[in-house]
Parts: structure tokens; C-alpha cells; sequence
């Protein structure tokens, strides 16, 4: 049996086709960033390997972790940013909103870097870093509120450990 929370990942990335550029135009950072943004602190990464993606959606819980192309074609809202995960260092990811609100937001860490969420390698963390059981958390565990300018929060990663216990590594970079 596979946790619901993971059931939701990998369903709605097999639901509809891939469309990674999605999000990505309107999420984009400017240097430096002075509108509504989040800056993103990651910490306790398994390794530097892969990719990050950080997205943003509405802070409901039926449009948390909605499909992309679902939300985009009602006009909700949703962003995504992805990045090669840095080999050192301090990890911080920016991510325009389209104003000062609250937003639900996740990291995924694709290892591997094949655009899918795998149950047994890849992380995931949330804003509000809410402990993660059986399924997803609601959209206010993980959501935060962006003001007018850059908003820093700090997302703490989590990995399988066990057959569906996810949780923050020891000792992780």
C-alpha cells in the first residue's frame, strides 16, 4: 500500500502530459527581486545531486498539488521554479507570486532528475515544515505569507526511511 500523500504525487504527474515549462515564466526571479517573492532557505538535503523544483500554488486544499496544467487553465495560480542542485554551500531558490498573499508551497528533490517523483529516492519538503504521515499536508500546514518584497521562509527536506515514514535526515547537507 503506498501512503496517500505519494499516491497524490504520482497521480497527478501521470494524469496529464509533462509540461515543465509551465509556471516557470511568471516564477522568475529578478536581480535583485523587489516585488512579492518568497526566498527560499533549503536545508537538509540528502545530497547535490539532481534537480531542485519549488512550486507555488493556492493555499486550498483542493488546489494543493493540483496538476499544473489544471490550475493554469482555470487561471488559478501556480508557479515553478527548478535548479540543478548547487555541489556546496548555502541552498536558496527565489520564487515570484503575483502579490502579497498566502500561498501553499513545495520543494521536490529529484535525484535522479527525471521529472517524477520517486517514492524511494527523491525528497520533499513544504513551507511550515509540517511532519509528514500518511498523507499530504492540508494547504494551511504548508503554506506562508508573502509580503510586498522578497519573504525568506526555510524548508526543511524529508526522505523515506522504512516502508512510508518520511522525516528530516540526520546529519544531511
Amino acid at each position: 500500500m503506498i501512503a496517500p500523500l505519494f499516491v497524490g504525487l504520482l497521480a497527478a504527474q501521470a494524469s496529464l502530459p509533462s509540461t515543465p515549462d509551465l509556471g516557470k515564466a511568471a516564477a522568475r526571479c529578478r536581480s535583485p527581486e523587489t516585488g512579492p517573492s518568497f526566498l527560499v532557505t533549503v536545508t537538509g538535503l540528502k545530497d547535490r545531486r539532481g534537480v531542485l523544483k519549488l512550486e507555488v500554488y493556492p493555499d486550498d486544499d483542493e488546489d494543493f498539488l493540483a496538476d499544473d496544467n489544471k490550475l493554469i487553465a482555470a487561471g488559478k495560480v501556480f508557479r515553478r521554479v527548478e535548479a540543478p542542485t548547487p555541489p556546496s554551500g548555502a541552498v536558496q531558490l527565489c520564487i515570484r507570486v503575483p502579490h502579497a498573499g498566502r500561498y501553499a508551497v513545495s520543494l521536490l528533490h529529484d535525484r535522479d532528475g527525471n521529472r517524477k517523483f520517486g517514492l524511494s529516492s527523491d525528497g520533499i519538503g513544504f513551507a511550515g515544515n509540517p511532519k509528514l504521515g500518511w498523507s499530504k499536508p492540508t494547504a494551511d500546514k504548508a503554506s506562508a505569507n508573502a509580503g510586498n518584497g522578497p519573504t525568506p521562509i526555510a524548508i526543511v527536506m524529508n526522505y523515506r526511511h522504512g516502508l512510508f515514514s518520511f522525516s528530516p535526515l540526520k546529519g544531511a547537507r
